[in-house]
């Protein structure tokens, strides 16, 4: 019998992963998410037991440097549809490691192989852009997850404008409304002409 994929955790360790992916990619210091990768892999390395209480750091310190097949995205698709968790077999001829990676994955394997896989699956969807279709609770049809909504009546962007013809901020005059303070309106800045 397949073991199951605990999606809420896998969607959770996606989310938790990101933000501290996204915390790293500034474009001032471009190489802090290498360098944090890097030590990250170094302590896994070193204490692959980490991951029990903080089990993004994996998905973290992989970001970049696993590759998934055109096949084998197909087959992970359908594992993350189905929350079937693959086995070893399957796992291991459908994920490409980086060689620098590979006494990592070994040491993490040896530690707890379930969270190898979910850390893939994460990655796996951070790749993809979490565009997974999923079958609804009831089954009876399919639905994409990715909260982006059809665009057909937004073609013009300023399509909604006639919702607000009314409102012509341009011509407000906050001087004549009640309680307005214009104290502030003669305050310029620095190299500002009245």
């Amino acid at each position: 019998m397949a073991n199951k994929l605990n999606m809420a955790r896998i969607r959770a360790l996606q989310t938790d992963a990101l933000e501290n992916i996204e915390s790293y990619m500034d474009p001032d210091t471009p190489k802090a998410l290498e360098q944090f990768t890097a030590k990250m892999k170094a302590i896994l390395l070193a204490s692959p037991d980490m991951l029990d209480s903080v089990p993004e750091y994996l998905p973290m310190a992989l970001y970049g440097r696993v590759k998934f097949t055109p096949a084998a995205k197909l087959q992970w698709q359908q594992w993350l549809n189905s929350a079937t968790a693959p086995t070893w077999d399957q796992f291991k001829t459908s994920v490409a490691f980086n060689n620098a990676d590979v006494e990592l994955v070994k040491a993490i394997r040896a530690h707890n192989e379930a969270q190898l896989i979910e850390a893939c699956a994460v990655l796996f969807m951070l790749e993809a852009g979490d565009k997974l279709v999923a079958k609804r609770r009831n089954g009876s049809e399919t639905y994409n997850e990715d909260p982006s909504y059809d665009d057909a009546g937004y073609d013009d962007a300023d399509s909604d404008r006639g919702h607000y013809a009314s409102d012509d901020y341009d011509s407000d005059d906050d001087s004549d409304e009640e309680g307005y303070d214009n104290q502030y309106d003669d305050i310029r800045f620095n190299g500002e002409k009245p």
